[in-house]
């Protein structure tokens, strides 16, 4: 079983080359694969298990950030080494931080009902597993333009 999950044969297809490198580097040759996957299914399945979480592994350490929106919330986070920062707006019933114009007016001038946070902790367990877990409950990898925008909104704030 996975680490974090077995990728998908959606997942697999787009990652072909990867996975063709990792059998060979693996000593599995493309003959010794076909063989392997209709006499022993089970130890195909550890091999492709085995290949997701060496995929997610590379992912969820390069990953410096997330973030989540929903209408009434934005939170972002810049996922250091040893712990994580979150930046975060909260609004009433008329916000709607999935509106990417709501969103911009509320980064340039926030409306009073809509409050500004932030905080910090260290992870609760292994980096790598606490991001994937987020990721698995909705949120997305970012690029860091909107954490560090709502970092100086909250800075300039205080």
């Amino acid at each position: 079983m996975a680490k974090y999950r077995t990728l998908t044969r959606e997942e697999l297809t787009a990652l072909e080359k990867e996975f063709i490198d990792y059998l060979i580097v693996n000593g599995i040759a493309a003959d010794d694969w076909e063989k392997l996957k209709k006499e022993t299914p089970a130890k195909a399945d550890k091999i492709v298990d085995l290949f997701s979480d060496v995929v997610f592994e590379d992912v969820l350490r390069k990953t410096e950030f997330l973030e989540i929106r929903t209408r009434s919330h934005v939170m972002t986070y810049q996922c250091l080494q040893e712990k994580i920062v979150l930046c975060g707006m909260q609004g009433g019933e008329a916000a709607d931080f999935t509106d990417p114009a709501f969103l911009q007016k509320a980064l340039a001038s926030p409306p009073s009902d809509i409050e500004l946070f932030t905080s910090e902790k260290h992870y609760n367990t292994v980096r790598e597993e606490e991001l994937f877990l987020m990721m698995s409950n909705g949120h997305l990898v970012s690029d860091g333009k909107l954490f560090k925008t709502l970092a100086l909104v909250i800075a300039d704030q205080a």
